[in-house]
């Protein structure tokens, strides 16, 4: 397990970081950018970091995208403040899915958990009660989170 201690866009780790990081120079040569661009990107809150105990930055891959999609939106005219508002918006929205998709997955099973202690007789109950849009309604966010 982890301790993490989060300041900004820093995490700074209590233990080792997994295999799936990647370290400044690494991300730099990947992305084909300066370490000195992914600093700015980072303190600008485009990029997130993690620190180790010894205070190396490392970088998780998604990061190499991130960087793409900068330099994209950089060379079709858009300034970092508004690429910044969309990075920061789809974060949001990543974050929101998530959540819904872990409420959804409790919901289901409560209804099973419901569904296992009733009856025959009082499941039939139950389903005739259900409307079709309900169903409809079920049916979509299964396929949503799926």
């Amino acid at each position: 397990m982890y301790n993490t201690f989060h300041n900004y866009h820093v995490t700074v780790w209590r233990d080792s970081i997994g295999t799936e990081k990647l370290k400044i120079g690494e991300l730099a040569e990947i992305a084909n950018v300066t370490k000195r661009t992914i600093d700015y990107y980072t303190n600008l809150g485009l990029l997130k970091v993690e620190r180790s105990t010894s205070n190396y930055r490392y970088y998780d891959k998604s990061a190499i995208e991130r960087l793409h999609y900068i330099e994209k939106c950089k060379k079709d005219g858009m300034s970092l403040e508004e690429i910044k508002e969309i990075v920061v918006e789809k974060d949001a929205e990543e974050i929101d899915v998530l959540e819904l998709r872990l409420k959804i997955q409790g919901l289901e099973k409560e209804v099973t958990d419901v569904l296992a202690h009733l009856d025959q007789k009082n499941l039939k109950n139950v389903k005739k009660n259900v409307s079709n849009e309900s169903l409809s309604l079920i049916q979509t966010l299964l396929l949503l989170i799926n």
